[in-house]
């Protein structure tokens, strides 16, 4: 099937060999691909090995055979870093799609894996991981496999913007009142000691902070039960807080019209905070070494 030479872009028309982009990218035309994003403080990756492995899983779940092994793919990103002189807080985006071919729905033969990514300035966000932020709710209208990282996010972008324009940080997402996430990160709520979150079923991704917040859990003796709880519940919640590669560990200090204790952010929300902080410098010296 063959495409005529003369493509439109914006409002001009441009021959296809002079396009600055593919066309004809399955990541464009389909969502077909995934992506991370991956934290760097100081100069050095956060969590890198579980970002690297949460792509694999990704990739073998869409069925998009990769050339790179993990570990090449991890030296690849170090020396991102190392060409880009990096040495400040930021951030890594990494996307692979399915590559480029002619538009059909069934995958193309013999067709390379696009893969690219680049290197951002994030510095974190203090003031509000001091004093905490608002969300809304929202109903989760996403598809059944949301542990994998795919491209295809405009649930999640429609969901993130109404918080946006009702002033607030995040929205918190359920399917019939039963917390699932919010649009770009995993939610805890904090009672009588006990932190509660969605369990790590397809219905959620299974965020790397996530992970690490269940480790520092058991770390510090806290009873980290994987038990959705519901929308109603939040205005018996102690603390509320989420937890992704941006925004680290972030209180929530209201819910729509509900404010999550006193107004501030509780004890166990800065404790975590707290060991977070740690990890990463300990992180840091282990990759340093």
């Amino acid at each position: 099937m063959t495409v005529y030479p003369i493509i439109m872009t914006q409002t001009k028309f441009t021959h296809q060999d002079d396009l600055k982009y593919p066309y004809e990218e399955r990541a464009l035309q389909f969502g077909d691909g995934v992506y991370e994003v991956i934290r760097i403080y100081n100069g050095t990756y956060y969590l890198l090995d579980e970002h690297v492995d949460r792509l694999f899983r990704s990739t073998e779940a869409i069925k998009i055979n990769l050339s790179l092994t993990k570990g090449e793919m991890k030296n690849l990103l170090l020396e991102l870093l190392e060409r880009n002189n990096m040495e400040t807080d930021g951030k890594v985006y990494l996307q692979i799609s399915r590559g480029s071919a002619p538009r059909d729905h069934v995958f193309p033969i013999d067709v390379p894996a696009n893969i690219y990514a680049y290197v951002q300035d994030l510095p974190r966000n203090l003031v509000n991981l001091e004093n905490g932020v608002g969300t809304i709710t929202q109903r989760d209208i996403r598809w059944e496999n949301c542990y994998i990282k795919s491209l295809n996010l405009l649930p999640n972008v429609l969901a993130k913007q109404e918080a946006k324009e009702n002033g607030c940080y995040e929205a918190i997402l359920h399917k019939d009142g039963l917390v699932t996430e919010c649009s770009s990160s995993n939610v805890y709520m904090v009672r009588e000691g006990k932190i509660y979150t969605h369990p790590a079923t397809n219905n959620i991704l299974h965020g790397c902070v996530r992970m690490r917040v269940e480790k520092f859990s058991h770390d510090l003796n806290l009873p980290f039960i994987e038990e959705g709880f519901f929308v109603e519940d939040i205005s018996m919640a102690d603390e509320l807080f989420l937890s992704s590669s941006t925004s680290e560990i972030m209180p929530i200090i209201k819910v729509d019209n509900i404010q999550i204790g006193d107004g501030k952010p509780g004890k166990i929300t800065r404790l975590l905070q707290e060991t977070y902080e740690k990890d990463i410098k300990n992180y840091n010296k282990i990759l340093t070494k």
